[in-house]
């Protein structure tokens, strides 16, 4: 199956263009993230093999890890039942939140 394929099971529509998308460590299964993802950064993401999201408020791609080094290495993604969420799990290199935490999931309510 090529990218064009993998694509086309997910619906963005739903969200005007976008999904959330959960990120996820791969060997322990702490939850790193959340961001967005459109067409074009999940292409990315799938040829890349590193995450690329869609910036709402910048209202463009970015790859995680070109500014702070802190990359995350695709190792699965998955889609939910209604084919509206996905959840990529990571070799995490470095923080994934931007304060320099792990998670960005670090404060307790």
């Amino acid at each position: 199956m090529d990218i064009d394929e993998y694509i086309s099971f997910i619906n963005f529509d739903k969200c005007n263009g976008l999904v959330p998308t959960i990120v996820q460590e791969y060997k322990n299964k702490d939850v790193l993230m959340l961001a967005y993802m459109s067409k074009e950064s999940l292409k990315k993401t799938l040829k890349d093999r590193t995450t690329w999201f869609y910036s709402r408020s910048r209202k463009e791609l970015w790859n995680k890890g070109t500014t702070s080094g802190n990359f995350q290495y695709v190792k699965e993604i998955k889609i939910d039942c209604d084919n509206d969420t996905i959840l990529i799990l990571v070799e995490q290199k470095g923080a994934a939140c931007h304060t320099g935490n792990r998670s960005c999931f670090y404060r307790d309510i």
